[in-house]
């Protein structure tokens, strides 16, 4: 059963742009379905597609089950049934013992600079980088899906 931790925090910009990614890449993704008990999510990555669901966030955790579909297929369930779009680019940075997920959002808010760090458990115990400021972790403004609807 797949599970979720995460932790979400808005980023220091001006730190921020000082920092070298180890990984960045561009992702599209619109949402299938936006009910508060779960959220079923189409993604393109570079040359691949996934579609996602997710249960509701309890504290930190939710149910994830995340599955690779072709990128075409992707693309066409984006156009077909998306109304509304996210496109961020993802950068990735490993920072004492974690890969921090770094996004900085094209739209639908463009300028927005969110961190999340997935976690093994609740109760772990996290060193942030110098460019991690207020912690948003539960705030429904900063997940996804809500910003489209």
């Amino acid at each position: 059963m797949g599970v979720e931790i995460e932790r979400k925090f808005l980023v220091d910009k001006k730190i921020w742009s000082t920092v070298q990614p180890t990984s960045s890449f561009t992702l599209v993704q619109g949402y299938l379905s936006f009910a508060t008990e779960k959220t079923v999510r189409v993604r393109v990555k570079d040359d691949s597609g996934f579609i996602t669901v997710k249960g509701k966030t309890e504290s930190m955790t939710r149910k994830e089950f995340e599955y690779s579909i072709p990128k075409e297929e992707a693309l066409e369930m984006l156009s077909l049934f998306c109304d509304r779009t996210i496109e961020k680019v993802r950068h990735e940075i490993p920072y004492e013992g974690i890969i921090w997920e770094v996004d900085e959002f094209t739209t639908p808010n463009p300028g927005l600079i969110l961190a999340e760090a997935e976690l093994i458990s609740e109760n772990q115990q996290l060193i942030f980088p110098p460019w991690i400021t207020e912690e948003v972790t539960g705030q429904p403004e900063y997940y996804n899906s809500n910003m489209l609807q």
